[in-house]
């Protein structure tokens, strides 16, 4: 349950800075997670992205105060983040239908965004393969790409097309025939993204296999996975949608009712050489 108490209290911490600028990293501490980890979690179990939802949210306060109050629309936008009148009426106008002078003097009908409320939905019961098991670090020799969006790196859209163009170019045949196949992980091929301290706005994702030494190609790049417990669950049916709903499982059911937390932000997605079968590694410790 302290899991549902730390989420509901970041949110609360939104709402109480929401005309203010937000630093995610802050919004984060109150889950004990970083900025990165925070927006990934966010968006797994909202269905939008952590800077969508506060533009939502100041947008239709922005909103309900163009009708109650007579402050100058300037001055509203400025409460809300917005330093020009232009980019305030471009962003009302998307999200409302109409510009903040229509609004203010027609009194049209305005969209209401209603701040999150998190809760534990009681329904039939549902169940997760999983196991706990501790492994010795690790390398991944991997091919990366970087992402603009914390959502592209959740397999929507973008991810899926890059697992393609890494199957069709030979990569994902390279990583299988030259893996250390008497490693961690076998024969198995990975998906990870993985928090860069050194850009914040761009997000690393990597393609790749146990690392067995030796020449490391052109466009190949090593990543270290330290020591660590895992939880390792097991996912049913067909890729990317088995992979996209256990995701939100783990972080909507298991983790709420579970002795257990993420730790250093740090899981993996690993994949059998034949696409049949997945798992979703998370690092773990106790509550």
């Amino acid at each position: 349950m302290d899991w549902v108490k730390e989420f509901q209290s970041s949110i609360d911490y939104i709402e109480d800075h929401i005309t203010e600028p937000l630093n995610y990293e802050k919004i984060a501490e109150v889950m004990h997670l970083s900025g990165f980890y925070y927006q990934k979690i966010f968006s797994i179990l909202c269905g939008i992205s952590l800077g969508e939802y506060i533009r939502n949210r100041r947008l239709s306060l922005a909103g309900g105060e163009l009708l109650t109050t007579e402050d100058k629309i300037i001055d509203i936008a400025l409460k809300y983040g917005y330093d020009t009148p232009e980019g305030f009426t471009r962003a009302f106008t998307r999200f409302h239908g109409a510009t903040p002078n229509a609004v203010r003097k027609k009194q049209i009908p305005i969209k209401f965004y209603a701040k999150l409320t998190v809760s534990i939905l009681v329904k039939g019961g549902s169940s997760m393969n999983y196991k706990i098991e501790k492994k010795e670090a690790f390398k991944i020799i991997a091919k990366t790409q970087r992402f603009d969006k914390i959502e592209d790196v959740l397999g929507r859209k973008d991810i899926p097309e890059f697992w393609q163009q890494c199957h069709s170019d030979g990569t994902v045949k390279y990583l299988i025939e030259n893996c250390k196949k008497d490693g961690v992980l076998g024969s198995k091929v990975v998906g990870m993204c993985m928090e860069d301290s050194v850009k914040v706005k761009d997000f690393p994702y990597s393609i790749g296999a146990e690392y067995a030494g030796g020449d490391v190609p052109d466009g190949y790049n090593i990543v270290d996975i330290p020591s660590a417990s895992w939880i390792i669950f097991d996912a049913a049916g067909s890729v990317p949608d088995a992979i996209q709903k256990l995701w939100h499982s783990i972080f909507a059911e298991f983790f709420p009712s579970s002795d257990y937390k993420p730790c250093g932000n740090l899981d993996i997605e690993v994949y059998s050489s034949d696409n049949y079968h997945a798992e979703i590694w998370i690092a773990v410790e106790k509550k």
